[in-house]
């Protein structure tokens, strides 16, 4: 990074705390994964090879999301699947 550049002196500005271009980038992408994303269209944003790629990278940093995901099969399971084993034949 470039000492004193437009970058720096924005954040100086804004009473922000140091941070690069890329931190941005890291920021964008991991909210995209964590509100649930197409892991496709976060891939290409990004330009990744790979999906797996992207996944690797991103996919780990927010520990409630298993949580997450166990809640809201648990809510389709009690509002969809026990419906449609209900119905009679």
């Amino acid at each position: 990074m470039v000492a004193n550049s437009w970058w720096d002196a924005a954040h100086a500005q804004a009473g922000l705390p140091p941070m690069t271009i890329h931190d941005l980038r890291h920021t964008a992408a991991s909210l995209a994964v964590s509100t649930g994303a197409n892991v496709k269209a976060v891939q290409r944003m990004l330009g990744h090879a790979s999906a797996a790629m992207t996944l690797d990278t991103y996919s780990d940093l927010f520990d409630d999301d298993l949580d997450a995901i166990a809640g809201r099969l648990n809510e389709v399971a009690e509002t969809s699947v026990g419906k449609m084993w209900a119905k009679p034949p």
